[in-house]
């Protein structure tokens, strides 16, 4: 298959353009006269197996992320490394795991720094199963601040649900349901970044993967299935993984293959730049929603904070602390 996207090989240490933190000041300010999207990976640090790296949930996203970048001349914050853990989770060596009011507070500050700089164009890109606290940071970051902002959070498996279904629930490309380090996950894995993953060290779970309870109510995994309760949303339905699934994996890594990942991966990344664009369209660089359209604040102080502290105005931090 002739892939229409060329794979990153990793930008994370380089000095490409990709990454923020990798910029100059004079960097930055040229980049925000084009183009004032800035892309958050937020990932986790996580057992995956013995053939897959503790950091595989942030390495998707921020490899989806460089692609986008690449395409689009938008810039890419370096990853949130460590996220929430729903509670069968708990336990794991190598699971680090952030409490959900530390971590949604972490995210809300970097929300606030990225917009007191120029980036008021956020897109949040979630590489784990952490949906159901991310949306917390920018609804709290709306509240507290009340300035006008695009800020957009996409879970990467909702966008391309048919294509990492079974082929018993209707998919294509996958003989097991995606799970947790599996067939699905180490395929995406493999194809994204397979000089960090060792496939001849992959093992399948020994228990068969299932709850307490019939199939039909629960969620699988990533939340595809639309089963009527995600995967967050319940506890004590299902064992805890550090006891039943030892082996860090929730599934079959060892049927993983990169090409069952291409054609979900080049539907992603359509998306992503498809977001990216629409965004710019409506909202060119150093444009916003119009203030009396999205805040009640009072328009001098709301005008002082888009100029910012080096064109005349002051920074949000003089506005609300903490955000």
């Amino acid at each position: 298959m002739i892939l229409k996207y060329k794979y990153s090989e990793g930008s994370m240490d380089k000095a490409d353009g990709i990454y923020f933190q990798n910029m100059t000041g004079h960097d930055v300010e040229e980049r925000l006269k084009k183009n004032d999207i800035i892309i958050i990976p937020v990932g986790s640090t996580e057992y995956h197996g013995k053939g897959q790296v503790y950091g595989e949930d942030t390495f998707l996203v921020t490899r989806m992320a460089e692609i986008v970048a690449r395409e689009t001349g938008c810039t890419v914050s370096q990853p949130v490394w460590f996220g929430s853990h729903p509670a069968n989770q708990l336990g794991m060596p190598g699971t680090i795991v952030i409490p959900e009011e530390t971590f949604v507070a972490y995210l809300r500050a970097i929300i606030a720094g990225y917009w007191n700089v120029g980036f008021r164009k956020q897109i949040l890109i979630n590489g784990h199963g952490q949906e159901y606290v991310i949306p917390n940071a920018i609804q709290q970051f709306g509240k507290i601040c009340q300035v006008p902002a695009v800020l957009a959070f996409v879970n990467w498996p909702t966008v391309i649900a048919p294509f990492l279904k079974d082929k018993k629930r209707g998919g294509k490309y996958f003989d097991t349901p995606f799970r947790h380090a599996d067939e699905v996950e180490a395929s995406y894995s493999l194809a994204l970044f397979p000089e960090l993953n060792k496939k001849e060290y992959m093992e399948d779970s020994k228990k068969e993967p299932k709850g307490f309870f019939p199939e039909g109510h629960v969620d699988l995994g990533g939340d595809i299935y639309q089963y009527p309760i995600p995967g967050h949303a319940q506890y004590g339905m299902g064992g805890l993984e550090v006891i039943n699934y030892p082996e860090g994996v929730i599934g079959k890594p060892t049927l993983a293959d990169a090409s069952k990942a291409e054609d979900g991966l080049e539907y992603l990344i359509d998306y992503l730049i498809r977001l990216h664009n629409d965004i710019l369209d409506r909202f060119p660089p150093g444009k916003l929603p119009e203030p009396e359209l999205v805040t009640e604040q009072d328009r001098k102080t709301i005008e002082e904070l888009l100029k910012g502290p080096f064109n005349g105005g002051r920074s949000l931090y003089s506005y609300r602390y903490p955000i």
